[in-house]
């Protein structure tokens, strides 16, 4: 459901701002079944388990046409940030259920959500982060990003299989925790 509202979040900014290219195809939905992806919400954590590695995984990114955008430079950064925020939005209303509730399942909950908006903030394509960046860099330098934006996967691999891509999130996640005096991560 997380992946999910956050796919929709940018589809529905997107919307506002001008682009129907999620409402045409159907993306707009809380039907999580709409935003699967074989291989990368499927196969890809799938084989991370068997490896013994942590099952990361992606949906399927909800199209937007930002050429559709009525200030396409500057809606592009609303469309980026609003899955990050629903992310953190969902973490704030679950830290609500925690304090109350003192289940541990719902602080996992917390820190995926969380951790989901910290990593999508890095500033490497194609996530949410580099979409900020392209909007507030002059256009030449978005425009090299952009062509470099096939390599961001190879990145976010090198950086998760070294350890870096859990020493840039994991602080961000107990920075929210400290914030909202819910249990940090110890690592």
């Amino acid at each position: 459901m997380t992946i999910t509202v956050h796919e929709v979040s940018h589809g529905v900014v997107a919307y506002y701002r001008g682009d129907d290219t999620a409402k045409r195809l159907g993306r707009l939905t809380l039907n999580p079944l709409k935003h699967i992806d074989p291989i990368w919400t499927v196969v890809f954590p799938v084989a991370l388990f068997f490896l013994g590695l942590p099952p990361i995984g992606m949906a399927k990114p909800v199209p937007v046409n930002f050429l559709n955008l009525k200030n396409p430079r500057q809606d592009m950064i609303l469309v980026a940030v609003a899955g990050p925020i629903s992310n953190i939005l969902l973490a704030c209303l679950l830290v609500i259920f925690y304090k109350m509730s003192g289940m541990q399942v719902l602080l996992f909950c917390i820190y995926f959500n969380v951790g989901l908006a910290v990593f999508n903030f890095l500033p490497i394509p194609p996530l949410d982060g580099s979409r900020v960046l392209m909007g507030l860099l002059p256009t030449e330098i978005a425009e090299k990003i952009w062509k470099i934006e096939y390599l961001g996967v190879v990145i976010v691999f090198v950086l998760f299989w070294f350890g870096y891509l859990q020493k840039l999130v994991i602080p961000g996640i107990n920075f929210f925790c400290q914030l909202y005096d819910v249990p940090k991560i110890i690592y």
